[in-house]
């Protein structure tokens, strides 16, 4: 790992065939052929084809509903291999033609698959309590589907007779136009202005430059990629308004069919976690909404700028110095960061890297970003990008936080049990990046403590890393905890505007974002006028009260990973058993079995005591 502004790793876009097979991921664990695939494929339809026999049954006894249950979770299982390995072969060479057959032949199956088996939840939904105590009495084996049963019945009283489950369903391909409209003049019919760079050359700007070049150096360039940028989406405003106007409409109206009193809580309900608990992190945020203010106040200082403007956001607060790091030196850095996880999960991720799970280099045609997917019966699999940064560092041991949940909880419950929800889908890998954090920055006291005790100086490098680090530790909190709540308010205050028979135009929708925008980053930030846009561009905003998820979920794993390191092994093993318990709890329960209790604020509040504390290090240290 070296540092500073001059020492940089060439970053050349190889061809597919020209990366290592070492650093490719080994999709032969799941099919070993295309031939293989091919039969799996074939056997996927004919399981939903035998399903389809059980339509009309349930009510014949335990065995035949015991039966249909057993074949359907195979049936899924085994749609998810087939699909999962057709994406990842894409996803590593778009460009190829032959990866794009495979998938849109997963797709049709898997619509033939969800037609087959779409009778089944409303017909278990007709079975009484008293049919089901007597099939449980009756055939034991049944209680393996236990938790499945729970989460159907949970839903009971905003559950409507088949004929109408059936029209719900049907209108699904239509409610889907909002999003899919906003996703087509989001990805591919807008088109955005070139602007003038430093030395008169032509910049092009897009939404996948955008951030990149809001973090440029040079100023004025990120003032008109800012300006260029949201003034063409306010160009489009009225039709983007139009487009989530009409999101809200059908959040609304699936709300009013299945009999809940709002848009919010028929989201939050809908994943079994109480309205309480996005109540509490708005109520916690703002309790501190001071030390967002503070964090504004830091950046201005530090950026040395006599105003801080919305174009000053990304830009790091430390300047002219990055960190770059191999991807060898990577692995072993995440080893030592997630050391206080014990022996067995660093053997996982040893695994993880030497049975070829990941699949690291950038390549011409692969997909960008990075994820995590899980193969149950397999293991899971994560897709990289390497470039060298140390961001990619803190990438790779998000999606291994990812992975190891998956890896834990598919070996500890059924492929049913162990699909944990989104609520608690972050806070695995969060945690990881908290680790990570943590071990960067005890190394860094450590060589300052040593420069000490020779009666040297500490050097500037490991000023600035440490500035570094702390400046991603606030950022962080920025981006998610800040951040991702301010987008939860705005999704609420307009739904209830919605619901209360206001129309929500791009006027109005411009006015409480702008609104909301001055609340948060305070005094000391410039709300630019084009930033009053933003709501326009942000594609959670189509994915019906998301966003809270990343909030509690950092909040989450801060508390989670600073009690590792505090408690030591009785922690760890309370946060293992978190990860091998799957979705067989509601979200809230499950996350108390590793120490955190989103039922109340305390756990944001807690969360929140961490940045602080990054906060009075960097204004007495740096700023």
């Amino acid at each position: 790992m070296y540092h500073g502004k001059d020492k940089e790793m060439e970053n050349k876009i190889i061809k597919r065939s020209e990366v290592p097979e070492e650093l490719t991921w080994r999709l032969e664990d799941i099919f070993p052929t295309k031939k293989a695939w091919e039969e799996e494929l074939e056997r996927v339809g004919d399981m939903a084809d035998k399903g389809s026999s059980y339509e009309g049954r349930l009510k014949e006894g335990a065995k035949v509903l015991y039966e249909a249950l057993t074949l359907y979770q195979e049936n899924i299982l085994a749609l998810y291999k087939v699909y999962e390995y057709a994406s990842m072969r894409r996803d590593q060479d778009t460009a190829d033609a032959d990866n794009q057959e495979p998938v849109a032949r997963a797709g049709r199956i898997e619509l033939a698959v969800s037609e087959c088996w779409a009778y089944l939840e409303p017909e278990i939904l007709e079975l009484s309590d008293e049919t089901l105590e007597k099939y449980y009495k009756d055939y034991p084996a049944l209680h393996e589907f236990d938790v499945s049963l729970k989460e159907i019945l949970r839903q009971k009283e905003h559950s409507l007779s088949k004929a109408e489950e059936r029209l719900l369903a049907s209108a699904g391909e239509m409610a889907g136009v909002p999003s899919e409209g906003f996703s087509m003049l989001h990805n591919a019919d807008m088109r955005f202005p070139s602007v003038e760079g430093p030395n008169g050359e032509e910049v092009a700007i897009g939404d996948a430059l955008f951030v990149p070049l809001q973090m440029s150096p040079d100023r004025d360039l990120r003032k008109k990629v800012f300006e260029a940028y949201y003034g063409r989406y306010e160009e489009f405003k009225n039709t983007l308004a139009s487009l989530y106007y009409g999101q809200v409409k059908q959040q609304m109206f699936y709300a009013k069919a299945r009999k809940y009193p709002s848009t919010f809580v028929a989201a939050v309900e809908s994943n079994n976690v109480s309205p309480s608990v996005c109540d509490n992190l708005i109520e916690s945020v703002h309790r501190h909404m001071d030390l967002m203010h503070r964090y504004v106040r830091l950046r201005k200082k530090m950026l040395g700028v006599d105003e801080l403007h919305m174009y000053d956001v990304y830009v790091p607060m430390v300047k002219d110095y990055e960190i770059k790091v191999t991807y060898e030196e990577a692995k072993e850095i995440s080893l030592k960061a997630l050391a206080p996880l014990g022996e067995e999960y660093l053997s996982i991720v040893r695994r993880a890297y030497d049975e070829r799970w990941i699949d690291v280099c950038a390549n011409e045609g692969k997909r960008s970003g990075a994820y995590s997917a899980n193969v149950y019966g397999v293991h899971p699999y994560m897709l990289l990008n390497w470039t060298g940064t140390l961001d990619d560092v803190f990438t790779l041991v998000h999606e291994m936080g990812h992975s190891m949940h998956s890896w834990y909880s598919s070996h500890a419950q059924s492929f049913l049990d162990s699909e944990y929800k989104i609520f608690v889908a972050e806070v695995a890998s969060t945690t990881n990046e908290v680790l990570l954090l943590e071990y960067l920055l005890k190394e860094n006291d450590k060589k300052r403590a040593a420069l000490k005790e020779e009666g040297k100086e500490v050097t500037n490098d490991l000023r600035m890393e440490r500035a570094y680090l702390l400046n991603h530790y606030l950022d962080s909190f920025k981006g998610t905890l800040y951040r991702q709540t301010m987008f939860e308010e705005f999704e609420r205050k307009t739904n209830a505007m919605a619901e209360e028979g206001i129309p929500l135009t791009a006027r109005i929708l411009s006015d409480t974002y702008l609104a909301l925008n001055k609340e948060y980053f305070g005094e000391d930030m410039i709300s630019d006028p084009e930033i009053a846009y933003e709501w326009s561009r942000i594609p959670h905003f189509y994915y019906n009260f998301y966003v809270y998820q990343y909030a509690t979920s950092y909040a989450a794993a801060v508390a989670i990973g600073k009690r590792i390191l505090k408690e030591g092994d009785e922690c760890v093993k309370q946060y293992l058993s978190f990860l091998k318990s799957g979705c067989t709890k509601d979200p809230v329960s499950l996350l108390k079995i590793a120490g955190v209790d989103l039922s109340t604020g305390t756990a944001v509040d807690e969360s929140l005591k961490a940045f602080e504390g990054a906060l009075d290090e960097m204004e007495n240290a740096f700023a």
